[in-house]
């Protein structure tokens, strides 16, 4: 068996199972199809091939209205055929856009802006501001959009009736705490007043092809997701935090330096570390220790070493860890492990 094989067998398993059947039975199938691994092997390097060929294809179809595809597609119909039909008229299709695929494959990035990931940032972010007694200044590497970044802007609930975060917001998140304890500091939601988004390739939500390619993105069955992704879209063309184009970990110390001195520093990424190569890792481990030399930094991320959600913090050299615990991938679910912070002493 190849490794990209092995690839959409996994990808079939661990992240379709449960979530996508389409999906999960396409990558099934394409597992054991030589002819679409080769045509996966075309994806740029770096990319998570399922997602990109799965982004590709959904993007085409939303331009070719009459291929019978469309027909299997949840985004297309209220009544998709069923899944287990669905292999022989996607060969067909991607026999028939074989090279506008490849070129897709080649030029776009999966970026996915999955914005309940902020349903298990909020109680993070929650967490340091209440052990800092400081605003947040915060920079998020693989930003894509930014959408993540108005975290403070979004309203939540955790399996009861109780809303927390902003009251106001036109976007409600639910997610639900599979283990551990709900915090009791989330009705105390944090000051954000610094916000920079850094990526390879900022997607300007503005442009109607960026957000097709995002919606794209989308698995089809989840048109909650894609409702999400409109309205955190409007509320960032209202809001937009900074952008910076380039490699986050590059330019990650002139970044810190525009979060001023009275905020307390919070760098994160939401499965971005998945794409980086062990070096990029190891200079961003350095790149930490250098800027906590003069400042803490709250490190959050998760898919560095393993899945969970963890948050590292560095002070004049040395590190504290916390591992908060396992996530979905799209923010349904996370567990919470994470101990109740014990409040520094505000300075006067």
């Amino acid at each position: 068996m190849s490794s990209m094989s092995e690839r959409f067998y996994k990808f079939a398993d661990q992240e379709c199972g449960g979530s996508s059947p389409l999906y999960q039975h396409l990558a099934q199938q394409i597992a054991e199809d030589k002819e679409i691994l080769q045509l996966a092997e075309k994806a740029a390097e770096g990319q998570p091939v399922p997602n990109l060929l799965f982004g590709a294809v959904h993007y085409l179809l939303m331009v070719e209205t009459e291929h019978s595809l469309h027909s299997f597609y949840p985004t297309f119909t209220s009544i998709p055929k069923p899944e287990e039909q669905a292999y022989s008229a996607f060969k067909d299709f991607v026999a028939t856009y074989k090279d506008e695929i490849q070129t897709l494959m080649q030029e776009k990035c999966v970026q996915t802006n999955e914005v309940r990931r902020c349903a298990y940032l909020f109680p993070v972010f929650c967490h340091i501001a209440a052990r800092t007694n400081r605003p947040l200044g915060l920079i998020e590497i693989g930003t894509s959009a930014g959408l993540q970044l108005l975290v403070d802007r979004y309203s939540y609930s955790y399996g009861r009736d109780t809303i927390y975060g902003s009251a106001r917001s036109q976007l409600h998140l639910s997610s639900q705490i599979r283990h551990g304890t709900l915090p009791y500091f989330l009705q105390r939601p944090p000051s954000i007043s610094t916000k920079i988004g850094v990526d390879l390739h900022i997607c300007d939500v503005t442009n109607e092809e960026t957000m097709m390619w995002l919606k794209a993105l989308i698995w089809p069955e989840h048109k909650e997701r894609r409702e999400n992704l409109e309205q955190a879209v409007q509320e960032l063309r209202l809001n937009p935090p900074d952008f910076f184009e380039g490699d986050g970990v590059d330019v990650l110390p002139k970044l810190a330096r525009r979060v001023p001195v009275e905020e307390t520093l919070c760098i994160f990424h939401t499965h971005v570390a998945n794409q980086m190569p062990d070096d990029g890792k190891h200079l961003l481990h350095k790149r930490l220790m250098d800027i906590s030399s003069t400042r803490p930094v709250f490190h959050i991320y998760n898919n560095m070493r393993d899945e969970n959600l963890h948050m590292d913090v560095y002070e004049n050299g040395r590190i504290e860890t916390h591992t908060i615990g396992a996530t979905d991938g799209h923010g349904r679910w996370f567990d919470w492990f994470l101990e109740e912070p014990v409040p520094e002493r505000t300075k006067q």
